[in-house]
């Protein structure tokens, strides 16, 4: 079967230094795959050069058995990231955070607002819609930025150090929210720190050690 995403001798590089060597990596449908390494190895650098944000790359990364290259607009369709800082605009409100990044389509304004208080629900935030960012604590920021995921339908989660900043309870739901997703045919690749009590149901990939 072709894997959804596939990186064929993959090398990146940052500030003139080689940080990934020849990464062959196949991402499954239903897969959740923990990038792993210490500080600087460049799991922060593969994510980027995987959603599109870097082209300091060279080998090839293809989706669904085509050239990325060729298939872009398909395959940023079918991707939401989300980096390790929480993305928020704290001047605006999570209703207007939400609209900002275009993570919902141009449907109907109610329609809209519909699917962001039912985003911003799923995540504790009930009853925070429009008040500023900044008066939130950096948890509840967090989760602004994690209410993304469950705007509009997609194949691919790529999440970098997604349980920053967020309590106990909340790291069980991500992890939870993450295991559904996959568990429905998502995939999902991620970097973090934190032990994931999912740990049996993740691939490992360890950066330097490929």
């Amino acid at each position: 079967m072709t894997p959804l995403l596939e990186t064929v001798d993959v090398c990146c590089e940052r500030d003139d230094r080689l940080l990934v060597e020849n990464l062959c990596l196949h991402v499954e449908q239903g897969g959740i795959y923990q990038i792993e390494g210490p500080n600087g190895s460049g799991k922060t650098t593969l994510l980027r050069a995987l959603c599109g944000l870097s082209s300091r790359y060279t080998g090839e990364i293809r989706w669904r058995g085509e050239p990325v290259k060729k298939v872009r607009m398909d395959y940023l369709s079918q991707l939401l990231y989300i980096g390790h800082s929480s993305g928020v605009k704290a001047a605006l409100t999570p209703r207007e955070n939400l609209a900002w990044h275009g993570a919902i389509k141009t449907d109907a304004t109610q329609k809209t607002d519909h699917a962001i208080e039912a985003a911003l629900e799923k995540v504790g935030l009930y009853g925070y819609e429009d008040v500023p960012c900044f008066t939130l604590s950096a948890g509840q920021q967090r989760r602004v930025g994690l209410a993304r995921l469950f705007l509009v339908p997609a194949q691919l989660w790529v999440l970098d150090e997604p349980f920053t900043a967020i309590d106990k309870q909340g790291v069980a739901e991500l992890e939870g929210w993450i295991e559904e997703f996959a568990s429905n045919g998502g995939a999902v690749i991620l970097t973090t720190h934190h032990q994931l009590a999912i740990a049996q149901s993740v691939q490992h990939i360890r950066l330097g050690n490929l």
